[in-house]
């Protein structure tokens, strides 16, 4: 085995023993099960971890990963994940968190075929679409990317809106919010788009459910 593999073990052990020495009951109270208040629905990105740069602790965070967070109504895996946060988790906070430098919305700037992921990069490619005159006017291409990252971050909640999990859960009067955010990499930092939907807010119909 590599070097770097038996690290990853060896650090696992560093980590248990660092939590045990402040707290001996710090695992033995995780086992009793979770009530995270928040659901995150981010991007698959390595240099984004959830709970790290939010500072929050096992157990505070359900998270959902995916090329460039996306919210897609027939990916049963995220419908899975939303469902059982919302229903039975009873999650008050989903955020949709994007990060400036996706590689999987440059990679929708392009007409580039890199190969199975060319199918999934087609939704990002409709959110291009939908905005395809303001994205087209930016000519500096980072500045076009980091538009783009916005843009797709806001679609998302507000299709997330829209699914009939958290459709169902406004008609019961539950609590729940939506939010969407994004990460710059580069500084830390998290920007909130002012893109907060719950139950009490005053939807435009085209947020509506409307099958």
């Amino acid at each position: 085995m590599s070097t770097f593999y038996k690290s990853l073990l060896e650090n696992n052990k560093k980590w248990v023993k660092s939590k045990l020495d402040l707290n001996p009951d710090y695992f033995d109270k995780l086992s009793k099960g979770q009530q995270p208040p928040l659901l995150w629905i981010g991007c698959a990105d390595s240099r984004v971890p959830a709970n790290e740069i939010i500072g929050a602790q096992p157990g505070e965070v359900f998270v959902h990963r995916n090329i460039a967070n996306m919210v897609v109504h027939s990916d049963m895996n995220m419908l899975s994940v939303l469902d059982y946060a919302v229903n039975a988790l009873k999650v008050k906070h989903v955020i949709v968190c994007g990060h400036y430098g996706c590689g999987g919305v440059n990679a929708a700037m392009t007409n580039q075929s890199i190969g199975l992921i060319d199918n999934w990069i087609r939704h990002i490619k409709d959110v291009y679409r939908l905005h395809k005159e303001e994205l087209d006017a930016i000519e500096d291409q980072t500045q076009r990317s980091n538009r783009f990252v916005e843009l797709n971050v806001t679609e998302q909640v507000f299709d997330l809106a829209k699914t009939s999990i958290v459709q169902g859960a406004w008609e019961k009067n539950q609590e729940l919010s939506l939010h969407g955010w994004v990460y710059g990499i580069d500084s830390g930092i998290i920007k909130d788009l002012g893109v907060n939907i719950s139950n009490d807010s005053e939807l435009d119909e085209v947020y509506q459910l409307n099958f």
